[in-house]
């Protein structure tokens, strides 16, 4: 048995979790003052994601911020990050478009969070 300690960041209150695992499968999951906190420990331990913020560059114009439209693997993204480096895109962008779909074959679309025009 294998115990990881956690902050949960589900929400303002930042839990203290204490997640038992026995080959890599949670047990349980303790300290949590709702369910949201166990299952945010779960998933950190087993399939860790987040929500990934950047920028990106806009032909003859500044950048552009943008994030992922759902939560990506946490193991890959700096693969992503690469991924999304080696774009120009045209402007105008408008708040709200998808400025890449399927991020490595995710199913997860990058989009913008300006207007660039």
């Amino acid at each position: 048995m294998e115990q990881k300690k956690l902050t949960c960041i589900v929400c303002p209150m930042g839990c203290t979790l204490t997640v038992t695992l026995d080959g890599g499968k949670v047990q349980s999951v303790s300290g949590n003052t709702c369910p949201r906190g166990a299952k945010y420990g779960e998933e950190e331990c087993t399939h860790p994601t987040r929500t990934l913020t950047t920028t990106m560059k806009v032909e003859g114009k500044d950048m552009v911020s943008v994030k992922s439209a759902s939560p990506l693997p946490k193991e890959h993204l700096f693969d992503y990050m690469k991924l999304l480096n080696k774009v120009e895109l045209k402007s105008p962008i408008h708040i709200g478009d998808v400025v890449l779909k399927n991020i490595g074959g995710t199913g997860i679309d990058i989009v913008a969070t300006k207007s660039v025009f």
